[in-house]
């Protein structure tokens, strides 16, 4: 079983035997902040599956550093069965980004940004919206890696509810979180493969014609318990739920 206690950093490509080198961001992390010195260990990633425990044989720091390293040991972990995608609408402030941090840790298979009706937060098309959306691609790849995962989730473009309602369309199951309605999660006979959507609206609430939008595309809305959780929580308690209610974490 691989140490989990090792840093993981993340690469383009892990060979499975022989020798790496580790450049860019990732190399000058690594050698900076976590200062790591030749003969400790990390693990190396891909972000699709392939993980690789390493030992240090050399180090360059600064601006150009870079890390070379011996694979001791290599594995490839494979995707759930059941992958769960999650439609984050857009928050104001932080919130979309603590959405899509405890999501990635509580094991989300992808995100797609969703401009809901209700949502303060536009992304209007341009360099403002660009950069919002490297921020929760940026939040998903570092929250992957604290969580020490092998697969960093993709965070797509954003998409209004008519290409939600399309993209719900093409799931095994789409489950739309709603605080005021009698069906509950555990109520769903949830599948044991393919791909579930999970659909979380703003804090201000998913609007009527949002609902019956995706409820015409095959959506399910249900609750979660008795209490009403913001649009930055909800899809982890969700994500953690399905965890223990399909096969996900077996």
């Amino acid at each position: 079983m691989p140490d989990t206690t090792l840093p993981v950093f993340l690469a383009p490509a892990v060979p499975a035997s022989g020798r790496v080198v580790l450049d860019g961001e990732e190399a000058r992390h690594a050698a900076t902040v976590r200062r790591l010195r030749v003969g400790e260990r990390l693990v190396l990633s891909d972000g699709a599956g392939a993980m690789a425990r390493c030992v240090v044989e050399a180090v360059q720091a600064g601006r150009d550093a870079a890390l070379t390293l011996a694979v001791e040991e290599h594995w490839e972990e494979e995707p759930p069965a059941l992958r769960v995608l999650l439609a984050q609408a857009l928050a104001k402030g932080d919130r979309g980004e603590l959405a899509v941090e405890l999501a990635t840790e509580a094991g989300v298979d992808a995100i797609v940004p969703w401009r809901a009706a209700r949502s303060v937060a536009k992304w209007e098309d341009g360099p403002r919206g660009e950069k919002a959306l490297a921020k929760w691609r940026a939040t998903a790849r570092a929250a992957a890696k604290q969580a020490r995962r092998a697969h960093v989730p993709e965070v797509g473009e954003p998409v209004g509810t008519r290409e939600l309602a399309g993209l719900a369309a093409t799931m095994s199951l789409v489950v739309v979180l709603e605080s005021d309605v009698p069906d509950r999660l555990t109520d769903l006979k949830l599948p044991d493969t393919g791909d579930l959507l999970l659909v979380v609206g703003p804090e201000g609430g998913i609007t009527d014609e949002e609902l019956e939008t995706l409820r015409e595309a095959g959506a399910r809305a249900v609750r979660l318990g008795t209490t009403v959780l913001r649009t930055s929580t909800a899809a982890a308690v969700a994500l953690g739920a399905l965890g223990a209610l399909t096969s996900r974490w077996h």
